[in-house]
């Protein structure tokens, strides 16, 4: 028998139920599970609070807690929770659970363990994110249409940047992708008219939550 010392755990940021704020998903009751820790230090993360801290919950009681908020959805995020080896093991269980799951990474670390059953979005980093050097680039060669794209832009030197990826490496034929603009350096509607030029094949996401609630961490 498991003791509760060796227990699988996980270090977590926050359990919270609200609705969710990006990806093709927007718009649904969604419990996120926010675990601790990141390797990454985008220049436009809204997140920096799960860099450090946290607290250690077996994931008995993780699966506890989301049980408790009667929801369908499930996101687990970060930080970047692909950091935290447990996190494969709780995304399995999530899924045997019959919750519908999704994952939110940064991109940097291999998705190739993640189970089938789960919706990998995966951000493509930009060089306007001071982090695109990181991008673990053989994660595009599994994505597959169950999965989706996300590419967080600064200014046009970005844009330009990501539809040139979106090109290349024929993106948008893998999976859905969603091009957004960064809060507090690129205006949305300005993103939009560059798509509708260009007549880009990408969906434009807004943070839905930040619209309803401006800054705060859940509702």
């Amino acid at each position: 028998m498991t003791s509760p010392a060796t227990a699988p755990a996980l270090r977590v940021s926050e359990i919270f139920h609200s609705l969710q704020g990006e990806s093709t998903r927007v718009g649904l009751p969604t419990v996120f599970i926010r675990l601790t820790g990141c390797p990454l230090r985008c220049t436009y993360c809204d997140t920096t609070y799960a860099y450090q801290g946290g607290t250690t919950l077996p994931l008995t009681g993780i699966m506890e807690q989301v049980a408790a908020q009667r929801a369908h959805y499930v996101t687990v995020t970060g930080g970047e929770p692909l950091a935290q080896q447990n996190c494969l093991l709780l995304l399995k269980l999530l899924c045997d659970a019959g919750y519908s799951v999704s994952l939110e990474t940064g991109g940097a670390l291999d998705i190739g363990g993640v189970d089938a059953r789960v919706s990998r979005i995966l951000d493509i980093k930009t060089p306007g994110s001071g982090e695109a050097e990181n991008n673990y680039r053989q994660n595009l060669e599994v994505l597959t249409a169950h999965d989706e794209i996300k590419i967080v832009l600064c200014d046009e030197t970005d844009y330009l940047w990501a539809r040139a990826i979106l090109f290349e490496k024929k993106l948008a034929e893998k999976c859905p992708v969603s091009f957004s603009a960064a809060h507090g350096n690129l205006e949305p509607a300005q993103l939009a008219d560059w798509i509708l030029r260009d007549r880009l094949p990408v969906r434009l996401q807004v943070q839905l939550h930040k619209i309803l609630w401006g800054n705060e961490r859940a509702r």
